[in-house]
């Protein structure tokens, strides 16, 4: 998970892209870049640390230009200290190509091998980015065979690209001296969108960036498409896959995205008020309403469906955590000891709301289980006489292989377990998840256009359908932090398609 920006305007970008990228900082917090072209040189800066970090009165001033490019960095693969494999990627020919990518390919080790062998291109980092612009860059060179770049060219070179690259990947790259390009893969699991203001054209991971810069929101890049901008801010777009489908992310709404954002037609806040409505009747079927005195988030991506939930069951909705905003994610720690020494000092408990009393926790997702036994845990010691859990998406069984960094199966604390057993673990009363079925409806009826969704965190169904376990092992190993979280590399077993969680 990554978060993109490509701005083509009339003025200066540099302040634009740095403002874009810091209503997208969620999206990924280990590093930030930006380019700008200005009379066909591109300015770069990019580095380690969040975007306030990165970008300097000095860096912003060495960013001249009317187009550029901007990325978040949330590692994946590849090693997460390199200040190398921070975006964008360069590649000088054909033209000069800048590149910003969110996703993960599947197939990322075959293409270095291909790039080398047959296309002879050197590959100089571990990033599937670098390894998706030289890609692309090939293709280009192949559909231009040294004439003038034509709108038609791009589209027939992005129509290569789909068919050599697999998994995961909403791309935006800026082409020297021509303009602007994104493209979104086949199954659109990754969102991009775009939007305009007066003489700008602006491409993004979430609505949010365009609408908190000023941009009206246009639409959502359709999977399998691409659009190129040209210098002169003229759109030109094209379907360039054989069979393109929408399956977004279903983990994108669950808990990635901002809940103001609106991605493929679908309200990010929307959907989680959904979860809370279907999480309520498993309440229900679990712990009588009665028993419980009080609902509690877990912040901060739980509050609309345990709002929702709290109101559906005639309850009390209190907050009892106070958020330390200045402690990243443990979500994106790179390792499990770094991750669970951080979760008291992220979160206070407001003693008060839970003295005396059965309180519910709900909670978005429950992924390793270390942070929700700690927080059970402090809800104990603040003197709550029993503490149910809630989670608003269902059991999380399987490694995602998509761009969000999942761990290996056996850290999943759901792998291989019952409820009862994750219950016993986490040292809750009571705990409540979510069924996939309902996660699916729930967030489904918000847009019957879907095709389905990419839920293979829950279900273990890979959309591409080209993962095998071997694949997953292979990923797990190149994944930031697996050789110190699963050394041994265990082996991996998937369910039949379409098996159940």
């Amino acid at each position: 998970m990554c978060g993109i920006v490509g701005v083509v305007s009339n003025a200066p970008v540099n302040q634009l892209i740095y403002d874009a990228l810091l209503l997208l900082q969620h999206r990924g917090q280990d590093a930030a870049g930006i380019v700008t072209q200005q009379e066909r040189k591109f300015f770069m800066h990019k580095a380690k640390g969040m975007v306030r970090d990165v970008f300097r009165t000095r860096n912003m001033r060495s960013l001249p230009g009317n187009c550029g490019l901007g990325q978040v960095r949330y590692p994946t693969a590849g090693n997460a200290y390199s200040e190398e494999e921070a975006q964008p990627f360069y590649v000088n020919a054909p033209f000069g190509i800048v590149l910003v990518h969110n996703g993960n390919l599947t197939n990322a080790q075959a293409l270095k091998t291909e790039l080398f062998n047959t296309d002879h291109r050197h590959i100089n980092t571990e990033s599937d980015s670098e390894v998706l612009l030289n890609v692309l860059a090939h293709e280009l060179e192949r559909t231009t065979r040294g004439l003038p770049l034509q709108p038609g060219d791009v589209f027939a070179a992005v129509r290569n690209v789909h068919r050599r690259v697999r998994g995961s990947y909403a791309v935006i790259a800026l082409i020297a001296g021509h303009g602007v390009l994104a493209f979104r893969d086949p199954f659109g699991i990754r969102p991009l969108c775009m939007g305009r203001a007066e003489a700008t054209v602006m491409l993004a991971s979430e609505s949010v960036a365009l609408e908190g810069t000023g941009h009206l929101f246009e639409r959502d890049i359709d999977p399998g498409e691409a659009v190129f901008v040209d210098l002169e801010g003229k759109v030109h777009a094209q379907q360039c896959a054989d069979s393109p489908s929408l399956n977004p992310c279903i983990f994108e709404f669950v808990y990635l995205a901002r809940p103001d954002s609106v991605m493929d037609r679908i309200s990010v806040y929307q959907a989680r008020l959904n979860l809370g409505e279907t999480l309520a009747k498993r309440v229900i079927s679990t712990v009588p309403p009665s028993e419980i005195d009080v609902v509690i988030p877990i912040p901060e991506s739980s509050r609309p469906s345990a709002a929702q939930l709290a109101q559906l069951l005639g309850l009390p909705y209190r907050e009892g955590f106070v958020k330390n905003r200045y402690v990243g994610r443990t979500f994106i720690m790179p390792g499990q000891s770094v991750r669970k020494k951080s979760v008291r000092q992220k979160l206070n408990v407001i003693a008060s709301e839970f003295k005396g009393r059965n309180v519910l926790l709900v909670d978005d997702s429950i992924v390793r289980g270390t942070t929700s036994k700690e927080i059970v845990q402090m809800a104990r010691d603040a003197g709550a006489r029993k503490v149910y859990l809630a989670s608003a998406a269902p059991p999380v069984r399987y490694p995602n292989v998509y761009g969000i960094d999942m761990p290996t199966s056996d850290e999943l604390v759901a792998h291989n377990r019952t409820v009862e057993e994750i219950r016993a673990i986490i040292g809750c009363d009571a705990l409540i998840y979510q069924d996939v079925d309902g996660m699916k409806r729930a967030i489904g009826a918000l847009n019957p256009k879907l095709a389905g969704f990419d839920a293979s965190c829950f279900d273990g169904v890979y959309v591409t359908g080209d993962i095998t376990a071997e694949d997953i092992e292979r990923l797990n190993r190149s994944r930031v932090g697996g050789d110190e979280l699963d050394g041994e590399g265990s082996r991996l077993a998937l369910p039949n398609p379409g098996d159940g969680a």
